[in-house]
């Protein structure tokens, strides 16, 4: 089974390498990444949960360019903090990143900057700029566990979602100022974005193996934050002030959340 996952994404990469990939193929990718992750990682089932992270990444991927995409959110269910988005409209946030977020508009922010990615088609890029064996092994060894190496291991085990190589700075730049652009459309504050990136700044000089999932697949710096905090300078204040921060909603969930056993260690190889 293992080895006919991971022919089966042979086809793709050589589409990938061979022309610009369609919306239509760009969706059936997301679709057979997101049923191999079903398999590999550890989603959440819980109703609530499930129809929280996705009422709220409606209401941000709705007002995008890419409105036209079916969108799926997930929550994985484990301690790492990451965030991670591949192909087509799938949205994945590991319960370790929201466990780190105290407001709403903190998860939203989050969740905003890999509709972003998604929006930019960032992965999209990296995959064609990727050799074709190139790609087919590196799916093999993230989502099938199917390198030996203490390195491969390592990115398993800490990027389980981390799909592809780290995105470079104008990249996050750009997932950054859209996420901006649609929280504030959905009535979200984007002090969130600003706060969260905060936090995992000040983890990382405390207790850097919690965050090292993020730090390696999301470069940020003071300068980053900076960027985000001179774009919600250009609000009008009044306009800030309305925007929301938090909700009951978004508490009730996190208490759900925090009610379900304790993520399940990761597997050993």
């Amino acid at each position: 089974m293992r080895r006919a996952l991971i022919l089966a994404a042979a086809p793709l990469a050589f589409a990938l390498g061979a022309c610009a990939v369609s919306q239509q193929q760009e969706v059936q990718m997301g679709q057979q990444y997101s049923q191999q992750i079903a398999q590999e990682l550890p989603i959440i089932q819980d109703q609530e949960i499930n129809r929280y992270i996705n009422v709220l990444g409606d209401s941000i991927a709705r007002l995008t360019k890419r409105a036209d995409l079916e969108w799926h959110f997930f929550v994985v269910d484990s301690k790492e903090v990451n965030a991670f988005a591949v192909p087509g409209g799938y949205v994945y946030v590991n319960r370790g990143l929201i466990e780190r977020a105290d407001r709403m508009d903190e998860l939203a922010g989050a969740v905003g900057h890999e509709i972003g990615h998604v929006v930019r088609r960032h992965t999209v890029k990296q995959m064609q700029q990727q050799q074709t064996a190139g790609i087919g092994v590196q799916l093999g060894c993230i989502l099938l566990r199917a390198c030996e190496s203490q390195a491969a291991q390592a990115g398993i085990n800490v990027a389980a979602g981390a799909l592809f190589a780290k995105f470079s700075r104008a990249d996050e730049t750009e997932a950054d100022q859209e996420g901006f652009k649609n929280v504030v459309a959905a009535g979200i504050s984007p002090e969130g974005m600003v706060s969260l990136f905060q936090k995992l700044l000040e983890e990382r000089q405390t207790k850097p193996a919690g965050v090292d999932a993020w730090f390696q697949t999301h470069p940020l710096e003071e300068s980053r934050i900076a960027d985000v905090q001179g774009l919600i300078n250009t609000l009008p204040p009044a306009q800030l002030a309305r925007l929301s921060t938090d909700s009951r909603a978004f508490q009730s969930f996190k208490a759900r959340l925090a009610s379900l056993p304790p993520s399940p260690p990761v597997r050993a190889q």
